[in-house]
């Protein structure tokens, strides 16, 4: 399996990398050829972006009142928000090669979020029609975001986790479309920054321990 550990980047450099590395699998596939396990691990600059099925109405402010980049993607979900402090998680994955379906993948990328988070002694659940990641002590908040897309087994987009996140940026939308719901972060729940590269660190231990990779 290959780690792109890339840092800081603008959303559209790492879209454009995604879509090399899922189409380099989708020809090995077609082909017959080998194809590879990728893991993009990033953060991105102030960006929105809208799933396929996403209603523009779920931005509540103007292009204009953004203070962001915008981007309609073709990954599942409706709208949410990435920016610094905020660990992105794009694998680009066979999951045919793993010998499971895309509901078990799914699954598989939300255990590998709440076995980390777990390390940090914050206690993390799946809610019932709303995807993602949720504390559910009190009132249900948000602290990840899951939106795939995949063709031909292999899969794109991923998932975000609020570490350090500004979370100002969430008030401009309803957060993947759901109404009502919280959003909050790792530094919210701990009341102090969190160390990126060790969450990363972890991260890892926890993708190899869940995906056997």
């Amino acid at each position: 399996m290959i780690w792109h550990d890339i840092g800081l980047k603008p959303y559209d450099e790492v879209l454009q990398l995604q879509e090399k590395l899922f189409h380099e699998n989708i020809s090995a596939k077609e082909s017959g050829a080998d194809t590879q396990q990728h893991v993009i691990l990033c953060e991105h600059y102030p960006v929105f972006t809208l799933g396929k099925s996403g209603k523009r109405e779920n931005i509540l402010v103007s292009d204009e009142e953004l203070n962001a980049a915008y981007y309609h993607v073709n990954r599942g979900g409706d709208v949410t928000f990435h920016g610094p402090g905020q660990l992105v998680i794009y694998p680009i994955l066979d999951v045919e090669k793993l010998g499971i379906g895309l509901a078990e993948y799914v699954n598989r990328l939300e255990e590998t979020i709440i076995d980390t988070l777990n390390f940090y002694k914050i206690k993390t659940e799946r809610l019932a029609g709303a995807p993602g990641i949720w504390i559910l002590n009190a009132e249900p908040r948000k602290i990840a975001a899951i939106g795939i897309k995949a063709s031909r087994g292999i899969t794109m987009h991923g998932a975000a986790i609020n570490i350090n996140t500004d979370l100002s940026y969430f008030t401009k939308i309803v957060p993947c479309g759901l109404q009502d719901k919280a959003v909050t972060s790792l530094q919210q729940e701990r009341a102090e920054k969190a160390d990126m590269r060790e969450f990363i660190a972890q991260y890892k231990k926890s993708f190899h321990k869940v995906f056997g990779l």
